[in-house]
């Protein structure tokens, strides 16, 4: 479900942002947990791509993780924090260690974000489209500050979709492997 549920808010986002989803207290406040339910859908994809993504898989899923943690963070403060500050002092900020932490968090999603698409695209069990879209997505999404803003609306719409196709196959899989537990009578086990 998090994986759906990513998708449809990064697309929100989107549309917020390119003007097509109206700006309200409601839209704003939701924006950060993209990236949340995002790291919530990367957790189950890796749970069912690990034994055959192997240590590449799990290099690609500690940064792809700890990218969409930052990103979340940077989200929040984006939405929640900055608003409330001069603009003085949000220049200050971005100028120093804050906006260097937000550069950091920038590269290291990026990093995760490939090398765990590769492991993904390798491993054999996601969809292709559905990772390339993911990656190739989630690049402008990474590098939100350096590309003219249709294409990194258009990153979010493609990651989203590339997420709700894995998030497709994840749900069938979870959906194969209790059709496949045995059923327990009551007082059994």
């Amino acid at each position: 479900m998090a994986g759906f549920g990513c998708a449809v808010l990064l697309v929100v986002n989107a549309g917020r942002r390119g003007g097509l989803v109206p700006e309200t207290a409601f839209t704003h406040a939701i924006a950060p947990f993209a990236a949340l339910t995002g790291l919530l859908a990367i957790t189950g994809i890796y749970l069912l791509i690990r034994e055959r993504a192997g240590v590449l898989g799990l290099v690609g899923y500690v940064l792809n993780s700890a990218g969409l943690a930052g990103a979340f963070a940077v989200e929040y403060t984006l939405h929640f924090v900055f608003p409330y500050l001069g603009s003085g002092t949000v220049r200050g900020l971005l100028a120093g260690g804050t906006g260097r932490a937000f550069l950091v968090t920038s590269v290291v999603l990026l990093v995760g974000v490939l090398t765990f698409a590769v492991a993904a695209g390798r491993s054999g069990v996601m969809p292709v489209v559905g990772v390339v879209l993911y990656a190739v997505g989630m690049v402008p999404g990474s590098l939100r500050n350096l590309v003219p803003e249709p294409v990194y609306l258009g990153g979010l719409v493609a990651a989203g979709v590339g997420v709700a196709w894995m998030a497709v196959r994840l749900w069938a899989a979870a959906k194969a492997e209790a059709e496949k537990a045995p059923v327990m009578a009551v007082g059994q086990g």
